[in-house]
């Protein structure tokens, strides 16, 4: 039944957590400067700091994780951004749900997010971005 569950598909997993960790860094980071520093929106911050996080897990992941040697970078990067965009869009709700609904600390509730997107962004980035 996991026959998919190949030894080199975790290895890319576990790469792929660890390009994600980095990528958490820099999102906490620049949502953090937005959010406490600057005092951007919440939700506006978010939205910037994921986004840079996702253009820097996109060079790291085709490098590093997926090895990808696509001449096409404009369609493959477009690809992963769409992605990520949808995944920016699971994200916010899951972060809403946990704040708005459940009144859960913002920076909580968006590491929890965080955890859910990653296996949404590693089965759609295999399949269809660097596949």
């Amino acid at each position: 039944m996991l026959h998919f569950l190949t030894r080199d598909l975790i290895f890319k997993f576990l790469k792929f957590g660890v390009v994600g960790a980095s990528g958490m860094i820099v999102d906490f980071g620049f949502t953090y400067l937005l959010k406490e520093v600057i005092k951007v929106q919440k939700y506006v911050a978010n939205a910037v700091g994921f986004t840079i996080a996702a253009t820097n897990n996109y060079f790291l992941n085709r490098w590093w994780t997926f090895h990808s040697h696509n001449p096409n970078i404009g369609m493959e990067y477009t690809k992963f951004i769409f992605f990520s965009l949808l995944g920016l869009g699971i994200n916010m709700l899951v972060i809403w749900v946990l704040v708005s609904r459940y009144k859960r600390n913002f920076y909580v509730s968006k590491l929890f997010a965080i955890g859910v997107v990653t296996f949404w962004n590693f089965i759609v980035n295999v399949i269809y971005t660097f596949s």
